[in-house]
């Protein structure tokens, strides 16, 4: 084992340290305080077992990855254990950025709120087993946003945030571009008016621009806070408002202004991970899972070190 994580390190140093020293008179931006991860949505579509993407995970040089939960109740199922599981990642060196979930718990119906809330406990109580703190908390079961109701759902947050105090795990608030909660300016007022020491938020390069954010309004973040920032580019060819999911591309493929992002990121203070997440299902037809793992590991160092210029990659 020592040798996979000494050779991890030697790819991040080659894929990024290495890079960003020959571009450091050309860029004040530095990758170095950040974690490469994965988010293991980007090879969803190869349906592997959540403990083969762990490893392949680890044999690509990342620093950090993030699971789904559900994937990792089919490992349980199977006669798998959480601490096995949990093992695993602190075995390859990992850390685990966060955790995939999708439960009710901003439900405007209560009841199907607290079936939410419950399933959003079991899932934090499992994402702490596995030796994590945080998971993600993306808004289902609103139709819209009601700017009236913004101080209800800051008191429906405090809630989960609540018990994740118990589990010791962070729900982050997501913002989803074609969703419910598509505003920084909303997902920013949830998080302030729950008025709770651990709420945060979980953003998205692509679901930024395609909920019609403007990158500047990060500018009003404590960027301390944040965990894990997804990165990943979408196609300029296409209509913001006709942006799917599976559209978003490598970072630096598309065109994500990371040039200007990424130094702002750094100037509100953010430290965290950036967790590569993609879905695009014209990479799973055309590579297999290791060279997309590779590629995606190589874009997000190349963006991260500005490599490649305006959009900060090739």
């Amino acid at each position: 084992m020592k040798i996979e994580i000494t050779r991890r390190e030697m790819l991040r140093n080659s894929g990024i340290a290495l890079a960003a020293g020959g571009l450091m008179g050309t860029t004040s931006f530095s990758p170095r305080p950040f974690r490469v991860s994965l988010n293991t949505s980007t090879i969803r579509g190869y349906q592997l077992p959540v403990e083969k993407q762990i490893d392949l995970c680890a044999e690509a040089g990342f620093d950090g990855i993030e699971l789904w939960v559900s994937d990792v109740e089919a490992y349980v199922k199977q006669g798998g254990t959480v601490a096995e599981l949990g093992r695993r990642i602190k075995q390859h060196g990992l850390v685990l950025e966060n955790m995939i979930a999708f439960s009710t718990w901003m439900a405007d119906d209560a009841v199907e709120r607290a079936a939410g809330i419950q399933k959003m406990h079991q899932d934090m109580e499992l994402t702490a087993g596995l030796g994590g703190k945080y998971i993600a908390a993306p808004v289902q079961g609103i139709p819209a946003v009601v700017k009236q109701k913004l101080p209800e759902y800051s008191d429906r947050y405090r809630v989960i945030l609540e018990e994740g105090v118990q589990a010791g795990v962070t729900p982050l608030l997501e913002l989803w571009g074609g969703g419910a909660l598509n505003q920084l300016s909303d997902t920013a007022a949830i998080t302030i008016g729950a008025a709770h020491p651990n709420a945060s938020i979980l953003l998205d390069f692509y679901h930024l621009y395609r909920g019609g954010n403007s990158f500047d309004s990060l500018r009003q973040l404590n960027g301390g806070v944040l965990p894990v920032f997804h990165i990943n580019d979408y196609p300029g060819s296409i209509p913001r408002e006709a942006l799917e999911d599976a559209d978003r591309v490598f970072p630096g493929d598309g065109s994500c202004p990371f040039n200007e992002i990424l130094p702002l990121l750094q100037e509100i203070g953010f430290r965290g991970a950036f967790s590569i997440e993609l879905f695009n299902k014209t990479y799973w037809d055309s590579m297999d899972v290791v060279t997309l793992l590779k590629k995606s590991y190589h874009k997000t160092a190349a963006a991260l070190s500005n490599k490649g210029g305006k959009h900060g990659g090739s």
